[in-house]
């Protein structure tokens, strides 16, 4: 498809030359009347069917819709358009010596209408007839021959000349296009893949938190039912009372979910007043003794790394409760000159880290390691299912700067995973 600029300079072209032609019919009557041509008759006969062959084609052949790269020169109707024209032309110039300069808006239309091969050839058949019509006419030798080539050879540079431009300006209007729908397409992938990472980073949040909630609260409820078969309502009444502060809890984190998404254990305290926080719950809610400890000297993270290790520690306490089957467990914060490290271990009866466990649906650790290659960070789980290794799960997330900058370190690759 042409863009319309070169649509629209077609088009001026074409128009151009009508009215040139149409200048030089009125020239070729007028010379021919002035110098008392004794041929008036043939001579308007010879106008008057130039002048029908000339409207039937431009009325059929649509010249300016003509594209530079299309195959050009059939028979139908471009070349038998110009056939014509060559044959009621020569009649005329036969009649007139002023039906001499009709061949240069000739030239162009022929090497347009038949493309830039059989063009050539119909304009080197126009020359030689220009040139036998001028001596015919009694023209000198060198102006008969001069003349002629000379239009030729202008009519042939500028019509490739232009064709050139318009070729160009296809093509670098097909290189805008791609580079549009490149950049659509791009855009679109980009959505796609930020919705996919954002329904990744809710269903983290939603297992983290929500999911973890209600396991939690499962096992108290459990807990309960067994305490009043047992006939110990105390006990019933102290799991349900638990369950129910759990409940509230859940019900406090769906609603920061929706709003913020924001870990709601951090808006009133540091990340280790959260872990203690963590501890105290987890003790509530099982038999297992929990205990924070802090190695190194505190300080404020980016929100970012906070948020992601409460995360990561809430679900590393669920899976705790849930299936260590421990007694005792032990969140450690170190805080290291380039980054921060967080343990969690427990003397349970472990598990094989390359394999989820059963019920659990296998979301907490890639959740977890997803989490923490966002930070360029590490996370190594040491564990084997011998009943009494226990489990060891460590994460490191690397820092940029002092201990006031903001700035988390990120990479492609994260970094050789640490020995805990």
């Amino acid at each position: 498809m042409k863009p319309l600029n070169v649509i629209k300079a077609a088009r001026g072209l074409q128009v151009g030359l009508d009215v040139l032609i149409g200048a030089l019919l009125v020239l070729l009557v007028a010379t021919s009347l002035a110098d008392g041509e004794t041929h008036r008759g043939w001579l308007a006969l010879g106008v008057v069917a130039f002048v029908g062959v000339y409207v039937a084609g431009r009325l059929t052949v649509h010249v300016s819709d003509y594209s530079v790269d299309a195959p050009r020169g059939q028979l139908w109707p471009g070349g038998a358009w110009m056939i014509a024209l060559g044959v009621t032309w020569a009649g005329l110039l036969l009649l007139g010596d002023a039906a001499l300069w009709m061949a240069f808006p000739l030239m162009f239309l022929q090497m347009h209408v038949l493309g830039p091969r059989r063009g050539v050839l119909a304009v080197t058949g126009t020359t030689v007839l220009a040139v036998a019509g001028a001596l015919h006419n009694g023209l000198t030798p060198v102006g008969s021959v001069f003349g002629p080539v000379v239009g030729a050879a202008v009519a042939v540079g500028v019509v490739l000349g232009f064709e050139g431009v318009v070729r160009e300006s296809q093509q670098r209007q097909a290189v805008i296009a791609e580079l549009t729908r490149t950049r659509t397409e791009l855009a679109r992938a980009e959505r796609e893949q930020a919705t996919a990472h954002e329904r990744e980073r809710l269903a983290r949040e939603i297992h983290d938190t929500l999911a973890q909630g209600f396991s939690s609260i499962n096992l108290l409820l459990r807990a309960a039912d067994k305490s009043l078969e047992d006939g110990d309502v105390a006990t019933a009444r102290e799991r349900i009372a638990v369950a129910r502060d759990a409940a509230h809890e859940n019900l406090d984190e769906a609603r920061r979910v929706v709003k913020a998404l924001a870990p709601s254990g951090l808006e009133a305290t540091s990340l280790t007043g959260a872990l203690e926080r963590l501890a105290a719950q987890s003790t509530a809610r099982s038999d297992i003794t929990w205990h924070v400890s802090v190695s190194g000297e505190p300080r404020e993270l980016p929100l970012t790394v906070e948020a992601t290790l409460l995360r990561i520690a809430q679900s590393a306490a669920a899976n705790v409760v849930q299936h260590s089957g421990a007694a005792r467990a032990d969140l450690t914060v170190t805080y290291l000159d380039g980054g921060v490290a967080l343990d969690v271990v427990d003397d349970g009866h472990g598990f094989d880290p390359g394999r989820p466990a059963a019920g659990a649906g296998g979301f907490g650790l890639p959740a977890m390691r997803s989490r923490i290659a966002e930070l360029g960070g590490t996370l190594t789980v040491e564990s084997a299912p011998d009943g009494r290794s226990g489990t060891a799960l460590a994460v490191y997330v690397p820092l940029v700067g002092t201990a006031d900058d903001t700035d988390v370190a990120t990479a492609d690759e994260p970094e050789e995973e640490r020995a805990s």
